[in-house]
């Protein structure tokens, strides 16, 4: 769910920036708003958990994302897109509180050599979401192309009008939809008879602060690592159907012959989730996950230098590699934390705004030197990445 709702957004930018005729800095606000609720509401969403325990917290961010998903109705009927971004920024508090829990939730559950393992898993349905949600929003919400600008020039104003507000109530039912989907999971999850984790839920409230968990090496190094990987992960797929698009890659790819490809790169990251999970049962993780990072820096270092179909599958490629990376770095930062676990998960949570940050530099280099030049930045990423993965998730020895 939490994939899918986040994907989603791909869909709302272009469709309220014709319903409300917005610049592109006025609709990247979905962006900014959805992953700035990550840093702001983290913090509480630990403290959220660490007062009703896991599985009581996945049933609070499902429900709070409930709330948020119903929000979409009145704002579409009052035509107001501050209250769109309102309701956006409720759902990603959702989001927010279901991260905090559910991640270090999953990576607990078992033995800790394979927590990277059972985190990947989870998350490859993260990417069944990401790839089910353009679907559906091209479906339901972009089922007909938006008129112009200058088309509705030609039209009279209360018919032009009337047309923005139709297009902005269309994702009244959407929403809807997806607000009741919530809701029943919520019940689901709260049914279950899931186990509570022995000397972690229980004095997670009570001892330490949240930044007491920075004092441990391997959780300082993670936090940047993961704002490094979501920033330079966001930054790569918001330029992609630009990029595969243009004269010298796509050779003639018109942008809605790229959505397939965009596809195909969350495919890769969905089908490299599942074998990355049986593989991380078997390997170690820090070494799989720094030869996944090579491997990214490679394909980038193609498609900054070559051109026509190598650049186009290089890129595409990228999504296999990724696939792990997050949850893997995520299950490394909370190693060995304790009843700081969720604290620890606070924080890493709180570094998703890696996602708001990294892409608007990606976008200030794009605007100077180009697009093609502008893929060095992520490679910058990759490359502390791969020195977590080596040496900044080492643990001091027991």
């Amino acid at each position: 769910m939490w994939g899918f709702l986040t994907c989603l957004n791909d869909i709302l930018i272009p469709h309220l920036k014709a319903a409300f005729a917005l610049t592109w800095v006025q609709a990247m606000l979905i962006q900014f708003t959805f992953f700035g609720a990550y840093f702001l509401m983290s913090l509480p969403a630990g403290r959220l958990v660490a007062a009703l325990g896991y599985k009581r917290g996945i049933v609070a961010g499902l429900a709070i994302a409930c709330v948020g998903a119903l929000m979409f109705w009145p704002a579409a009927a009052a035509h107001v897109y501050g209250l769109f971004l309102a309701a956006l920024f409720v759902l990603a508090t959702g989001i927010t509180v279901l991260q905090v829990a559910a991640n270090p939730y999953v990576a607990l559950l078992g033995d800790e050599r394979t927590s990277s393992s059972r985190l990947t898993l989870a998350q490859a349905m993260n990417s069944l979401g990401t790839t089910l949600a353009p679907l559906f929003g091209g479906l339901l919400i972009l089922s007909a192309k938006p008129r112009s600008e200058d088309e509705l020039a030609l039209l009279p104003q209360a018919e032009a009008l009337a047309y923005r507000a139709a297009e902005a109530q269309s994702v009244q039912l959407p929403y809807f939809g997806l607000a009741v989907a919530l809701f029943l999971l919520a019940v689901a999850i709260w049914m279950f008879r899931l186990p509570t984790i022995p000397g972690v839920e229980g004095r997670a409230s009570s001892e330490g602060r949240v930044w007491d968990t920075l004092r441990h090496r391997h959780v300082r190094l993670g936090v940047l690592a993961i704002f490094c990987y979501v920033g330079a992960e966001v930054s790569i797929g918001s330029v992609l159907v630009n990029f595969l698009s243009s004269p010298g890659i796509g050779q003639g790819l018109t942008e809605q012959e790229a959505t397939g490809y965009v596809s195909l790169y969350w495919g890769g990251a969905l089908a490299g989730r599942l074998v990355g999970a049986a593989l991380l049962a078997r390997l170690d993780a820090r070494h799989l996950l720094g030869l996944f990072v090579v491997a990214v820096m490679i394909l980038l270092g193609i498609t900054v230098t070559a051109s026509g179909g190598l650049a186009k599958w290089a890129v595409v490629s990228i999504g296999l590699f990724n696939s792990i990376m997050f949850p893997t770095i995520f299950a490394l930062a909370i190693a060995r934390l304790g009843a700081l676990t969720g604290k620890a998960s606070s924080l890493l949570v709180m570094a998703i705004v890696g996602g708001a940050v990294i892409p608007l530099a990606m976008g200030w280099l794009a605007d100077r030197h180009g697009l093609q030049l502008s893929f060095l930045l992520p490679v910058l990423c990759y490359v502390y990445i791969a020195f977590y993965a080596w040496k900044g998730s080492r643990l001091p020895a027991p």
